[in-house]
């Protein structure tokens, strides 16, 4: 009689560890002990917390190379009619700028890790030639500010047409994007036009200087205020509202692209920040404060808004 309890009782907690078994395999639980073999890697010790993921944005990259107009070249900045590459916003070496590249690199590291590829008169249409060469140098960063000169045409019909600036800018993304799936790219919108004839038509110089075809469908005539004049520039001025709705949203359809969310578009900048040649490309100062914009938005930790 004792002997058949004990045979039951023995069946019972055959069953239940089967029972627990089962339990536990299903609800995928990872106990480690008796002779199982323990797991190998980061994972090794229990409780031990996941490997933080890569993040997409990297507010520290090791390279950078830009791409865009005579705004990047550093153009009259120096010198009458003349680039300045030296003193460019993205990759310049001047101390009175304090580049983006000198930013993030150091001087010495600007001076071998960073590359120009603008060129003065540039329009988005020259964009994606401009990244099939900046590719080749395998940059972590790639700056791009494009857009004035599609907007500074003869007369606002000449302007670029959004969907072809559109176009071309997807085009440009796609190259970079099939030769550096990884690479970062920081979107500069386009300046205030209408705020560059707003701060340089006080300026008899400036004026004068214009009149040889700087930016005439926005800055031809600057004195002329009749509804015509006036209604010429608020037509480049929505044109370049539209360009940066487009820079803005090309971009945020790429995980690794940040806008600058409207900050050189924004800028409230004066005749300090304008080339006393021409009163219509950045000047030293104006040069110096827009790579603190750009600093500031590619290593804030979240996107600029």
């Amino acid at each position: 009689m004792e002997q058949g309890r004990r045979r039951r009782g023995g069946r019972a907690r055959a069953v239940l560890a089967a029972v627990a078994a089962a339990v536990l395999g299903a609800a995928g639980c990872d106990a480690v002990g008796g002779d199982a073999p323990a797991p190998s890697g980061s994972g090794a010790q229990r409780g031990s917390p996941a490997p933080s993921p890569t993040p997409l944005w990297d507010t520290s990259p090791a390279s950078v190379a830009a791409v865009g107009d005579s705004i990047t070249t550093g153009f009259d900045a120096c010198g009458v009619l003349t680039d300045c590459p030296e003193v460019s916003w993205a990759t310049g070496d001047s101390e009175q700028v304090d580049s983006l590249a000198v930013r993030l690199l150091g001087r010495a590291g600007a001076a071998g890790r960073s590359w120009n590829y603008a060129v003065t008169g540039a329009r988005m249409a020259d964009l994606p030639g401009q990244i099939d060469r900046a590719v080749r140098r395998s940059p972590q960063l790639v700056t791009v500010m494009v857009g004035a000169n599609d907007a500074c045409r003869a007369t606002p019909a000449a302007m670029t047409p959004v969907e072809e600036f559109r176009a071309d800018f997807e085009d440009a993304m796609r190259r970079l994007r099939t030769a550096l799936p990884k690479t970062q790219v920081y979107v500069a919108s386009v300046p205030d036009l209408k705020r560059l004839w707003s701060q340089g038509r006080t300026s008899v110089m400036g004026k004068q200087v214009w009149k040889l075809g700087i930016c005439p469908s926005m800055l031809g005539d600057p004195d002329a205020l009749d509804a015509a004049a006036v209604q010429r520039r608020e037509t480049v001025r929505e044109r370049v509202e539209d360009y940066n709705r487009v820079l803005a949203e090309v971009c945020a359809e790429d995980r690794r692209c940040r806008d600058d969310g409207g900050a050189v578009y924004e800028y409230r900048f004066g005749t300090r920040q304008l080339s006393r040649w021409d009163f219509f490309h950045p000047s030293v100062d104006g040069q110096a404060r827009l790579a603190e914009i750009a600093h500031r938005a590619v290593t804030a930790k979240e996107p600029v808004t």
